[in-house]
């Protein structure tokens, strides 16, 4: 008999001592719901989204596409951000095709400058480029080569652009 009564004290203050948590769990049970429905939720979302962009890779082969492309190349401490390249090859494009009103000397610096990033964002892409070694009319048509490239790359520069539009029209 006393071990039941010690029981059934033992559970009374168990029971006294969980009733604030029970409480509790009753006033906020709709938002431990909403949290848990939410969390369920995103779980399911990032989980289809990965087996999405699983399935897009297998489709297009994209590791056939970044075979040849030298990843510890973006990893460099002095690298200039691929993005950063790009501006500065849309920015240096226009001031080259719209040097008309300008020095020889300044649209010299301005085509050396266009032709040094264009060899940096190769590098970047493992693009082989022979700007450095080429002159007048044959580093014109390596320019117009490489800027193809880097356009179906994915990196879009004016000149690419205006080529591209008059060669679909």
């Amino acid at each position: 008999m006393e071990v039941g009564r010690g029981l059934l004290l033992a559970l009374t203050i168990f029971a006294v001592c969980c009733l604030p948590a029970l409480i509790a769990l009753m006033f906020c049970a709709d938002e431990i719901i909403d949290r848990v429905v939410c969390g369920w939720s995103e779980w399911r979302d990032e989980r289809r989204e990965r087996r999405t962009i699983a399935r897009l890779d297998r489709a297009i082969e994209a590791d056939a596409l970044t075979r040849d492309i030298d990843l510890t190349e973006f990893d460099r401490a002095g690298r200039r951000p691929l993005e950063q390249l790009a501006t500065d090859l849309r920015r240096l494009g226009g001031h080259r095709l719209a040097a008309a009103d300008r020095s020889v000397v300044w649209h010299g610096a301005v085509i050396d400058a266009y032709d040094e990033r264009l060899r940096a964002a190769c590098r970047a892409l493992g693009i082989t480029e022979h700007l450095a070694e080429l002159d007048g009319v044959d580093r014109e048509i390596e320019r117009v080569r490489v800027e193809g490239l880097l356009h179906a790359a994915g990196l879009s520069l004016p000149a690419a652009r205006a080529a591209h539009h008059q060669r679909h029209r």
